[in-house]
């Protein structure tokens, strides 16, 4: 990641492309949309419901209209002929149309009744009324009399002339019944004709629907497109490029109100990232250059730390030396105090003979490279405990342990971590009963790199939990040196050799007698936990 270039940002209170929200275009677009498809919608309905109309009268009204008058001049018709075969033999069973047809008169005015919602034609009722006259003058002046003169008279005298009269009146009434279904075709025509025009007319709003919803579909894409994809690919390509680690490219404020305030928004986040990745690196950098400088310090330390106890060993070897000949030629020969004064110059000789082999010990740790392996405690323990074989029988201490792992770290430094624990037990073992010291390991859960625990307890004096953290400090002593002695270097070395092996070491807090500390090591590549765990 990059910064070093400068920022380009654009100002938060910077305007957007346009002064009008992304909710207001969309309102307004889809205001317009919708008033558009209403009023075609709505002459849709209208011209719809007229062709619904039209085919209703057409199929319904109309055709029930002349079904009627054609079936009323078909009764008429069967009425007359019965008429006249009772007029020629007198058979009352010839009767039997006129009977059925005159006592339900069909009614035409009623037909043009059914008709005035379709036509307003003042023709129609004037042919009604006028069949319906015909009918009944053809049935009052003609037919009931000539029935009751067969009746009373018989059929002979009834002469031709009277035949021919009804026949002249009954084609008066075929006439205005033909007419009246003449002119109910003739509504029944111009209805039809109104019902194609009806007909194109919602062809033509269909097609008008189906353009204006394609219009609207591409004029709403077109919009949408505009406002919100491509100012959002806009915004997500300056995101994506920023999130790539590019934290100088400015995030540009374009498209309606919302999205340009979003791209604002994303663009202060970027600035103040900016800001404080720059603020992280500066501070990476001041660390850096502190942390090389402490390496430095601590090259130079360990450095002087080991040249001077290297190159003291020599001048204090011959002080020491030539002290004790001091002691061994002229003592007893000088008074008490002289003797003392030597006593008190050797045993400063040695006791900083012993503080200088340990400060070289102590900087050789991590400097002077071993061989890493895996070290299989149990031998590395076996070792300590030989190079203390003197001192914990002197003491009469019992040293027992589990079966200890195998780790991954330096022989030698291993058994000096060994050695130093249990000879501070031996050290500070209690006067008052037997020490007793032991060693036990497991695997510590949730370790991604595999370790092992391990713990020395004894049952010697103990450490106050004040001083827990302080008895792991380079040359503290918790215990006057008359009384124990030692240069205070021993759990200092501990620290540093666990910590070199990648773990950490503390005391644990006092319960009961003595002392328990604990440390980690990382666990050997042919003894990991989850292995032993399995083999157990």
């Amino acid at each position: 990641m990059s910064v070093s270039a400068p920022a380009r940002p654009v100002s938060p209170d910077a305007p957007a492309r346009t002064g009008m929200t992304l909710r207001r275009r969309l309102t307004a677009l889809l205001v317009v949309a919708g008033v558009v498809l209403g009023l075609l919608l709505g002459g849709a309905a209208y011209v719809f419901a007229q062709l619904f109309d039209r085919q209703s009268a057409v199929t319904e009204d109309i055709f029930g209209a002349v079904v009627g008058a054609d079936r009323a001049l078909v009764a008429y018709v069967d009425a007359e002929t019965g008429l006249r075969g009772f007029a020629l033999t007198g058979d009352e069973g010839t009767l039997a149309p006129y009977a059925s047809t005159v006592g339900d008169l069909p009614s035409f005015t009623d037909l043009a009744d059914g008709l005035e919602g379709v036509s307003t034609d003042p023709r129609l009722h004037e042919t009604a009324a006028a069949a319906d006259a015909a009918a009944h003058a053809w049935v009052d002046d003609y037919a009931e009399p000539l029935i009751a003169q067969v009746r009373s008279q018989g059929p002979e005298s009834v002469t031709p002339a009277e035949v021919e009269a009804g026949k002249q009146q009954f084609d008066v009434l075929r006439a205005a019944v033909t007419a009246f279904t003449d002119e109910v075709r003739d509504v029944r025509r111009d209805v039809a004709a109104e019902l194609d025009r009806w007909t194109r007319y919602a062809s033509t709003v269909v097609a008008l629907l189906a353009i204006a919803a394609v219009a609207v579909g591409i004029l709403l894409w077109t919009a949408l497109r505009r406002w919100v994809v491509e100012p959002l690919d806009e915004l997500a390509s300056d995101a994506r490029i920023v999130s790539d680690g590019d934290l100088t490219h400015p995030v540009t404020a374009t498209g309606p109100g919302e999205i340009a305030d979003l791209a604002r928004d994303v663009e202060s986040m970027r600035t103040a990232l900016l800001t404080q990745v720059q603020a992280i690196e500066e501070s990476h950098a001041r660390l850096e250059d502190q942390a090389e400088e402490l390496r430095r310090s601590n090259r130079d330390l360990e450095q002087f730390a080991y040249v001077a106890s290297h190159d003291l060993q020599e001048p204090l070897r011959k002080v020491a030396s030539f002290t004790q000949l001091l002691q061994k030629r002229y003592g007893g020969q000088m008074d008490e105090r002289a003797d003392q004064y030597i006593e008190f110059a050797v045993d400063g000789a040695k006791r900083m003979q012993r503080l200088i082999q340990d400060l070289l010990g102590f900087s050789r740790v991590g400097r002077v490279g071993g061989e890493v392996s895996d070290v299989d405690l149990n031998d590395a323990l076996a070792a300590a405990l030989g190079n203390l074989e003197q001192a914990v029988d002197d003491a009469g201490a019992v040293v027992t342990h589990e079966d200890l792992p195998t780790i991954r770290g330096e022989f030698p430094l291993v058994v000096q971590l060994f050695q130093n624990l249990v000879g501070n037990a031996v050290k500070f073992r209690a006067p008052d009963r037997v020490p007793q010291i032991h060693l036990s390991a497991r695997p510590v859960e949730d370790s991604a790199k595999g370790e092992w625990e391990l713990r020395c307890q004894d049952n010697g004096i103990g450490i106050d939990a004040q001083y827990a953290d302080r008895v792991f400090v380079i040359f503290q002593r918790l215990h006057a040196k008359d009384v124990y002695e030692g240069t205070g270097i021993g759990l200092a070395l501990c620290k540093k050799i666990v910590e070199f092996h990648g773990g950490h070491i503390w005391i644990d807090p006092p319960a009961g007698d003595g002392t328990s500390i604990r440390w980690t090591l990382p666990s050997g590549t042919d003894d990991r936990p989850d292995r032993v765990e399995g083999e157990q």
